[in-house]
């Protein structure tokens, strides 16, 4: 994974029972190959990762005015996606939200081609399903952060190259 990374921030949103919202995604054009995953995205500009972060979850949910907290996780991935390798340096925060009706008009092109959409999930559902979620630990990081609460500095994850 030589080269500049895409810093990207993403975000763990949680509404005021506890649960986590997910977007639903899949390669544009297989709609078969689908995934879970928290909302979030590259920064722009000279954007900060908080100024990101807070500007990807009004764009993909309609939420805004979220209460963002510190951030929790940091990993570096990479994945195929729409034909190309993205290779990312991901800061995960941590956000509350009293809304949980949710409008994604602010998707971009290539989110409308591979977002289908949202939701909001309990941690026992996130530790049951069977379905794709990234990180692929996810459901046993929700859980340790609902139980412990946020670590004093943010835990790095092990990279995860897909």
């Amino acid at each position: 994974m030589a080269g500049a990374r895409r810093r990207v921030a993403r975000v763990v949103l949680l509404d005021p029972e506890d649960r986590i919202l997910l977007l639903h995604g899949h390669e544009p054009g297989d709609p078969g190959n689908d995934w879970w995953f928290t909302p979030g995205g590259g920064l722009e500009g000279d954007e900060s990762h908080e100024e990101a972060a807070r500007r990807e979850v009004a764009e993909e949910t309609g939420i805004t005015g979220i209460e963002l907290g510190p951030v929790i996780w940091k990993r570096i991935c990479s994945f195929p996606f729409d034909g190309r390798r993205w290779d990312q340096d991901e800061w995960y925060f941590l956000a509350r939200t009293e809304r949980t009706a949710t409008d994604p008009r602010g998707l971009t092109e290539l989110e409308l081609r591979s977002v289908d959409g949202l939701r909001w999930w309990t941690s026992a559902e996130l530790l049951a399903t069977r379905e794709t979620v990234y990180p692929t630990r996810l459901a046993e990081l929700l859980r340790t952060l609902l139980d412990e609460g946020p670590p004093r500095v943010p835990s790095v994850l092990a990279p995860e190259i897909v």
